[in-house]
């Protein structure tokens, strides 16, 4: 089965997609596409949880798919997840099982993982997966995309198959904190119809991350678990090291309230609340193996799931009076910091060692996640580099409910983004919806596309941060280009060259734009290696900036890639 097809479920036909399209280019979110995980409702298109057999076609979207449909959002498809967002690997699906876009032998993490992938492969602007147990940021972490958990009941679940129905959260899944910021701006809202929706409390901030010397409290050492991986210490050290040198103080602070609360979540009753939302579909389809099968039903999911079934009320209760201490004690850390910061997961595994032991492994991604929602937290995970063996690791940023806005101030910072869109949202004040217009650059500095082995996660993504190149905008080229997977080049690298405008075969290409000072410009392009070039390149706004091209003769033995969209799409395909 290809990586493309084990990202959708469902992929809009022509017709389907003409339904939804805008009829105005207006809206805080209008020219965005994005893939909604196929346990949230689209009108009109089937939602399957990842079990054939429990398909049902919704007669209306979610209450957050259509918020976003309403802020002018394109929808391109329903992805894959791990059956009824349960688990943190991605593989436990009948369609087959999105791979890391980075090394295919791996996992890329669920249970959000096509909604994941297909952002990482350039697939769509932004996409929604939910999170009850970290099922929006360890995949966000493996495929190196931002990864926000709302405050619980911040957007509303209404239209959502439920999972744990008390817990369960709608996550956004974007390239950059702008984009995730508009996102959230435009899915939020208190939904009275869902009784688990809560109304934004005024504004209340717990210290201020936005003086660029936030106090963040990060796991005692001791209380680190890398779970036999050896390179994940360095990365999370490193993560710490630009924390710091970006003014940020870090404390170590207890971490065993997270981490016993965390245990809670699958060995205490709350897989009762699986249960009650799927339970007896479960039971009335595995009578028999052959049931099992025709209703396409994960055998290990299956007996998570029926496991709630004998969690007695008794056990409830005393579940909820451990909770409650570990809340206290969580509440008694929590003011001492500005916000917690945490490894998202501690290692990673391939798909084969994922299949071997499918229960133990997914209860280790979990160690730094399960916590969340039991102690009514949010999270914000970010890129925070790379293993040398290709997936990403990434550090998650934790704060009590309705601090979602300082997660993504520090995420802006750490990533090096214009924070502006993200401070809007600080304030409770009504404010006039976000441009989609991209941040500018100051008259001293440059604007430069990059297409391939320079985008954020890719190897020589180092050369521009180095230089303290600042992160614009993900965007596209107008439809004039080609872009060609070059031959022999270390590491692998796109070339992108223009086409005259009576010549066929031209789309947009996916880049990323980023300013430099004219020092920092000079010095990068002096270092630019034939055959590649600097020019001008003109995006889908109809500007022009400095960026990659390719000469002609390095086409010799190319591959043209252009239907794919962009770079990272193309890693993330069968080649």
């Amino acid at each position: 089965m290809s990586t493309d097809t084990a990202i959708w479920i469902h992929r809009l036909n022509t017709a389907e997609q003409a339904r939804f399209t805008p009829t105005a280019s207006t809206g805080p979110l209008a020219g965005l596409t994005f893939a909604i995980k196929d346990n949230i409702d689209l009108v009109g298109i089937p939602t399957t949880a990842a079990c054939p057999g429990f398909t049902y076609t919704p007669s209306a979207s979610a209450h957050v798919v259509q918020n976003l449909l309403t802020a002018g959002a394109l929808p391109v498809g329903k992805t894959n997840l791990d059956q009824f967002a349960t688990g943190l690997v991605g593989t436990r699906s009948p369609h087959g099982a999105p791979r890391c876009v980075f090394n295919s032998d791996y996992i890329s993490g669920g249970s959000s993982s096509g909604s994941a992938v297909a952002v990482a492969s350039g697939l769509v602007d932004f996409a929604l997966g939910t999170d009850t147990a970290g099922s929006g940021r360890v995949p966000a972490a493996f495929n190196q995309i931002i990864g926000l958990k709302p405050t619980k009941g911040r957007l509303s679940t209404r239209g959502v198959v439920p999972a744990c129905r008390s817990l369960d959260c709608v996550s956004i899944f974007a390239r950059d904190i702008a984009t995730t910021t508009r996102v959230l701006a435009a899915a939020e809202g208190y939904d009275p119809a869902d009784p688990f929706s809560r109304p934004k409390p005024n504004c209340h901030l717990i210290g201020d991350t936005s003086s660029g010397k936030p106090r963040l409290g990060a796991p005692r050492a001791d209380q680190l678990e890398w779970f036999g991986n050896t390179e994940s210490p360095a990365l999370f050290a490193t993560a710490l090291d630009r924390l710091r040198a970006l003014g940020a103080e870090i404390i170590e602070v207890d971490f065993a309230p997270f981490l016993d609360a965390a245990r809670l979540l699958y060995e205490g009753p709350w897989t009762a609340e699986r249960y009650a939302a799927v339970g007896e579909f479960i039971e009335q389809h595995s009578a028999t193996p052959e049931a099992a099968r025709a209703a396409g039903l994960d055998p290990t999911v299956a007996k998570i799931i029926l496991g709630g079934k004998t969690a007695s009320a008794v056990d409830a209760f005393r579940a909820t009076y451990r909770l409650a201490e570990l809340r206290r004690a969580a509440d008694t850390i929590l003011p001492t910091v500005d916000a917690l910061v945490a490894p998202t997961a501690g290692t990673i595994y391939t798909v084969a060692e994922m299949e071997a032991d499918p229960i133990r492994l997914n209860s280790n991604l979990g160690r730094y996640n399960n916590f969340m929602n039991l102690l009514d937290l949010c999270g914000l995970t970010v890129p925070a580099g790379r293993y040398t063996f290709g997936p990403g690791f990434g550090i998650t940023f934790i704060a009590p409910a309705w601090q979602d806005a300082q997660l993504l101030v520090l995420g802006a910072r750490y990533l090096g983004e214009n924070t502006q869109p993200v401070c809007n949202l600080i304030s409770d004040k009504p404010a006039a919806p976000p441009s989609p217009a991209s941040p500018s650059p100051v008259a001293s500095e440059i604007t430069l596309a990059v297409c391939g082995a320079h985008l954020r996660g890719q190897p020589l993504h180092h050369q521009l941060t180095t230089l303290g190149a600042r992160f614009l905008a993900a965007t596209t080229t107008s439809a004039r280009y080609q872009l060609y997977a070059l031959a022999h080049t270390t590491p692998p690298k796109p070339g992108l060259v223009r086409i005259a405008s009576d010549e066929s075969g031209g789309a947009p290409i996916a880049v990323e734009t980023y300013a430099l000072t004219l020092e920092a410009f000079g010095r990068f392009t002096a270092a630019v290696p034939a055959p590649l070039v600097i020019g001008n390149a003109e995006l889908n706004d109809g500007t022009w900036v400095k960026s990659f091209l390719c000469e002609p003769h390095a086409l010799n033995g190319a591959r043209n890639i252009s239907s794919l969209g962009g770079w990272l799409a193309y890693l993330g395909s069968p080649r």
